[in-house]
């Protein structure tokens, strides 16, 4: 089985990370707020130098990144991080921001992971709480980077309960969130990120360090990947999360349970595989207002009363064929609790636990618009939906 259950400020960002535009970063000047109280970053300038400004600010903490590209410069661990004192900032988008773990300048084109460098876009460590948010980007161009060292850079204090392992390097292309730390993802479009093991999208590991739920409300994944389980999120074992209102479309996992198993000796779901998210052991998910559609199956948990209301999960029958067993749209645990959810697919219920009195399995076109809103009358009042910017 995977994880778990197997067994100056300024210089220091700036040795593994950095971002930038094409242009030539503004790093030498003493960063201050704006009038709006604000720290607030321009293309061609360092988030991580604003991060690290607002956590040594007490009073002003929100870091608003302008419309742009940003990069990272070096190969490193992620390409921004928020550790424990970094906690209580808010890091919002103005207008139309794009970071992504891709630099092709940098990028060694014969490595594996080419044009990435960096292991996370954004990783958030132990001791962050809920008071710490990122809102409005869109997350990119992980492709496996897994490299090892900087670990004490964005991670200077962890007990040894928590020293990394496998996992905290290979796992969360988009978003990394580790140990003590339930931070609040509003409004993320992540897609097109891929990983050596886990978590295309978002990996979720706590530990079970943290008493409160990671919220994952108003995120966008697409085409995210990963060869083994949770193509867009993987909640690791003795996790919590609470996803609200997001959209899974063509999110795949499973292509390389082969390989997984010879270079790293797991296996997980060998018969069937995962779906667009994993739930392992002692996890615990509450999930609503969701869609799944056009991913390698919907939603595999082996938690603890996890929860799924007003979901729609309608055809996720990607397959290459690997897998003994077809794919399915829930494989949950007789813990789970469903109701007024829209099930249909292939193999609705895996595990044939669910109650179809509380939930409606009959195939119902939901005649998705372009968004994935469901212009079916009968899902009216169930799944995604976009929100205002």
């Amino acid at each position: 089985m995977l994880t778990c259950l197997l067994a100056g400020v300024l210089l220091a960002s700036l040795a593994f990370t950095g971002c930038g535009s094409g242009k030539k970063a503004s790093t030498e000047k003493k960063l201050l707020p704006e009038s709006d109280s604000a720290y607030h970053v321009r293309e061609g300038e360092d988030i991580q130098a604003a991060l690290n400004a607002a956590a040594a600010d007490p009073d002003n903490k929100t870091v608003k990144v302008h419309e742009g590209t940003y990069f990272p410069r070096q190969s490193g661990q992620a390409f921004i991080y928020l550790n424990k004192k970094h906690d209580g900032i808010r890091l919002e988008a103005v207008g139309k921001v794009t970071l992504t773990a891709a630099n092709p300048k940098v990028g060694i084109v014969t490595s594996r992971s080419y044009p990435a460098i960096v292991n996370h876009v954004v990783y958030f460590g132990n001791g962050i709480s809920s008071d710490t948010v990122i809102d409005g980007f869109e997350i990119t161009g992980a492709n496996g980077h897994m490299v090892k060292e900087g670990v004490d850079i964005i991670e200077p204090e962890l007990p040894e309960s928590l020293k990394p392992t496998l996992f905290f390097f290979s796992d969360g292309g988009a978003i990394k969130i580790y140990g003590d730390s339930c931070p609040q993802l509003l409004n993320l479009r992540i897609h097109k990120n891929e990983v050596r093991i886990c978590g295309g999208g978002v990996s979720v590991d706590q530990h079970g360090m943290s008493d409160e739920p990671v919220l994952i409300k108003n995120c966008i994944f697409t085409e995210n990947r990963c060869p083994a389980t949770g193509s867009a999120i993987d909640v690791l074992q003795d996790s919590k999360a609470k996803i609200d209102n997001c959209l899974f479309v063509g999110n795949i996992g499973n292509y390389g349970m082969d390989e997984i198993a010879e270079t790293f000796k797991l296996s997980y779901n060998a018969e069937n595989g995962c779906g667009a998210m994993t739930v392992f052991p002692e996890s615990t998910v509450n999930v609503t207002n969701c869609t799944f559609t056009e991913n390698w199956s919907g939603i595999d948990d082996k938690g603890i009363n996890s929860r799924y209301s007003n979901c729609i999960l309608w055809k996720n029958d990607k397959n290459d064929g690997s897998r003994l067993g077809e794919p399915f749209e829930l494989d949950l645990h007789d813990s789970a609790t469903v109701t007024d959810c829209f099930v249909f697919g292939v193999v609705a219920d895996l595990q044939k636990n669910i109650d179809k009195s509380k939930n409606n399995f009959e195939e119902i076109d939901p005649q998705f618009d372009d968004q994935y809103v469901p212009q079916s009358k009968a899902h009216q009042d169930v799944g995604y939906r976009p929100q205002p910017k």
